[in-house]
């Protein structure tokens, strides 16, 4: 609900009275008492959606934009008659105004967009570095990017180029600050103590889910610029949605910064494509949603070019996405076929050290360095396997190359596996109750001590 506070121009106010009786509309009428422009100001409640139509008949009244208009939130309106206008003006829809003051608020002065964007980039890289999804999530409440996708989309399809210009203008320079601000943040890293010596950003989580750009990445960002078009449409809550967004956005800029740093270009690449795709599907969701809830120009023919430009604007976001896809599409496959070849090595390193091909030593653990880029590029496998052997034996020599060219001619890919011997004492644990065998068939390898030997393929 609304409430309506309008400055009826000298000889308008018989027309603007006869509007808001022929809508059924509870208005209060007093003398304007300023500097003599206007005769009269009117004050009345009306429905949310009803906003818009009720303006546009009082502007063809005489309240025209150099008169006085001020919309205020109202809480509660008790009013028998109110109720019935509710019922003609069904929907929870702002106003075209309204639209447009809340885009222009959610795109801030560059001296707050760009210090909130870059704290929070900095809040972000450090949860990247230290593994922290509570540090890379609290980052995203304090980054103000919903506001210039939003901003983008409204512009579009009010054909208002200055606000639809300044929201492309932060989104761009924004993310490309943010890159740079990781970019930053990790040279300053590997130059202290700030993190530990020889940091493999392959090994961290956080940033590898990231570099990994897939169809559900897509999705979420579809989802998340759905949702902020719709939060600002029904003028509910936006923080969470803008939290949404951030995280679509502000971690993988951050991530593609730091991989840069750390010299992996191709882990940067999958960061800057993940950025990219988001960025693109956040505006063409909300750009699609406000055009199909009937924002659009007051005048018909800014109207008709609002229309034009939404057009060829959703038809390059369309293409860009679909040029794009088919890229998230390979690395969607490509990551399914990783995930099925690591979890089916270490399945057949288990069954043959299970079986007792090589006496008495054990499988014990694995860490597999293979990404998508890797397999699309032919590279080889670059396994550590970790192997237990019994204090009163030998590991056989040669093991490595052997495991190597087993997995190398199963898979008819190239591997490079580096073993790393443990010796230990395995302890054989008697099953309990009747007719219950001598002894388990499963062990429990007690340490001894970890021995120096590591042999590669």
């Amino acid at each position: 609900m609304r409430l309506v506070q309008a400055l009826i121009p000298h000889g308008k106010r018989d027309g603007v009275l006869a509007v808001l009786e022929r809508e059924g509309i509870d208005y209060a009428l007093f003398e304007e008492t300023g500097r003599g422009d206007f005769e009269a100001m009117v004050q009345f409640p009306v429905p949310t959606n009803g906003l818009e139509p009720v303006l546009k008949k009082l502007r063809i009244a005489g309240i025209r934009e150099d008169s006085y208009t001020i919309v205020l939130p109202v809480e509660l309106v008790i009013s028998r008659q109110f109720e019935a206008l509710r019922g003609k003006y069904a929907g929870l829809r702002v106003s075209r105004e309204e639209l447009s003051a809340r885009a222009y608020d959610l795109a801030p002065d560059n001296e707050t967009f760009f210090p909130m964007l870059f704290l929070s980039t900095l809040i972000a890289a450090t949860g990247l570095l230290q593994n922290s999804a509570a540090t890379i999530i609290g980052a995203m409440v304090v980054a103000p990017l919903m506001g210039p996708a939003i901003a983008a989309s409204v512009g579009a399809v009010l054909e208002d180029v200055e606000l639809g210009s300044r929201g492309i203008h932060l989104q761009i320079t924004g993310l490309i600050g943010a890159i740079a601000l990781g970019f930053l943040v990790g040279v300053v890293v590997q130059q202290t103590v700030l993190v530990e010596p020889d940091l493999s950003i392959r090994e961290v989580p956080q940033i590898m889910e990231r570099v990994r750009p897939g169809i559900l990445s897509l999705v979420l960002a579809l989802g998340s610029g759905a949702a902020g078009a719709i939060s600002i449409m029904r003028g509910s809550g936006s923080t969470l949605v803008g939290v949404a967004i951030a995280v679509a956005l502000v971690p993988p800029a951050a991530t593609a910064g730091i991989a840069l740093s750390y010299g992996e270009p191709l882990l940067a690449f999958g960061g800057a494509v993940l950025v990219v795709v988001n960025l693109l599907a956040i505006n063409l969701s909300a750009l699609i949603l406000f055009w199909l809830a009937g924002y659009r120009p007051e005048r018909r023919l800014d109207a008709e070019r609002a229309r034009a430009a939404v057009r060829m604007r959703t038809t390059k976001l369309v293409v860009a996405i679909a040029v794009l896809t088919v890229l998230l599409g390979a690395v969607t496959v490509t990551t399914h076929e990783v995930q099925s070849l690591e979890k089916s090595m270490i399945a057949d390193l288990e069954a043959t050290f299970d079986a007792g091909e090589y006496g008495r030593m054990a499988y014990l653990d694995s860490d597999i360095e293979y990404l998508p880029i890797d397999h699309f590029l032919g590279k080889p496998v670059r396994a550590r396997v970790v192997l237990g052997y019994h204090v009163d034996t030998q590991p056989p020599p040669g093991l490595a190359h052997e495991l190597a060219e087993r997995l190398e001619s199963k898979y008819g890919r190239e591997f490079r596996l580096e073993v790393v011997y443990v010796s230990g004492e395995r302890s054989w644990v008697p099953r309990e109750g009747p007719g219950s065998p001598e002894q388990s068939t499963q062990s429990q390898l007690t340490w001894r001590e970890f021995e120096p030997a590591i042999a590669t393929a």
